[in-house]
């Protein structure tokens, strides 16, 4: 039986992409569907990709509060971007293959997550013991941006700003295209391993007793977050706090930790939020804000609720 809040959910996501495509419609229709459609194809693929890796990384990590963003893949991305920009220039830059530079991302971040992993399955280690390597990297990646940062010509600087931050006016139709792919097929298998998440949410000592090898299967799943994030953060760039807006929302809306309602739940709502967000600054407010600022905005306000909530118990 199909649950009313799922389906509610739907309903309104539905709603936002009707909006999306149609609110002022006018001039050329063919291309202004054809723009409207990839942006909002680039919108589904990152609300995919961030809603499940962050339910999936919460469950492995045991940790409401905490994103993929804490294994220092967006620090990578930006000193990346830092890194071009102080190589090449500002217009160099500008003139990169938009496709090589698109799979250097994604291989780079997913190679970081490969480096973290290793010691997990090799020795056994605890999985603390590897977000820690991951926040000294994500430090270590930032302070390097921010060195580069300060030695770059104040107009490349303008270009690394906007790399700072979530785009979705600057798609390509190959790039948006593969990354959705990646994500369906990847989200696809953790649907299927719903059961085994749900085993693993217990606890590791449990999970453990009930036959699951923790080790293989927490590596499995931070793998395929790490292909997640990578994929949408090559396509937009850095989106650390919406993950944990949209996956508190859709547990305090379900009431449940059973995935197979909270990972398309966390999917709906991240729809919904980054959709509706757009129609609505888009067309309501003029273009008066970018979506990234404002979502990173609601989603800080969420983390450090999160923190008051969890400090009172």
């Amino acid at each position: 039986m199909v649950d009313r809040r799922l389906v509610t959910l739907a309903a309104l996501a539905l709603l936002a992409m009707l909006a999306f495509m149609t609110i002022g419609l006018r001039g050329n229709i063919a291309f202004v569907v054809q723009l409207r459609g990839l942006k909002l194809l680039a919108l589904l693929q990152v609300a995919l990709s961030i809603a499940v890796s962050t339910v999936l990384f919460q469950t492995v990590t045991a940790n409401r509060i905490l994103t993929p963003s804490i294994m220092g893949l967006d620090a990578l991305y930006l000193f990346g971007q830092t890194a071009l920009v102080f190589l090449l220039g500002g217009l160099g830059y500008a003139s990169l293959n938009g496709g090589m530079k698109f799979g250097i991302e994604v291989l780079l971040m997913i190679a970081l997550a490969m480096i973290l992993l290793w010691p997990l399955l090799r020795a056994r280690l605890d999985i603390n013991l590897m977000l820690l390597m991951g926040v000294t990297l994500g430090l270590l990646f930032r302070s390097l941006s921010a060195l580069l940062s300060r030695l770059i010509d104040p107009n490349a600087f303008a270009v690394v700003q906007s790399a700072s931050f979530a785009n979705f006016n600057t798609l390509r139709a190959d790039h948006t295209i593969l990354g959705t792919i990646i994500t369906v097929v990847a989200a696809a298998l953790c649907w299927r391993a719903r059961h085994v998440l749900d085993v693993i949410g217990l606890g590791r000592e449990t999970a453990i007793g009930l036959g699951i090898n923790w080790t293989r299967a927490a590596a499995g799943f931070l793998l395929l977050i790490s292909i997640l994030v990578a994929v949408s953060t090559a396509l937009v760039g850095p989106v650390a706090f919406f993950g944990l807006l949209v996956a508190a929302l859709a547990e305090r809306l379900m009431r449940t930790q059973r995935h197979g309602l909270l990972l398309p739940a966390a999917a709906l709502v991240a729809v919904i939020v980054l959709v509706g967000g757009q129609t609505l600054l888009q067309h309501g407010l003029g273009g008066a804000s970018t979506l990234g600022v404002v979502i990173e905005f609601a989603g800080g306000l969420v983390f450090l609720l999160l923190l008051v909530l969890g400090s009172r118990k």
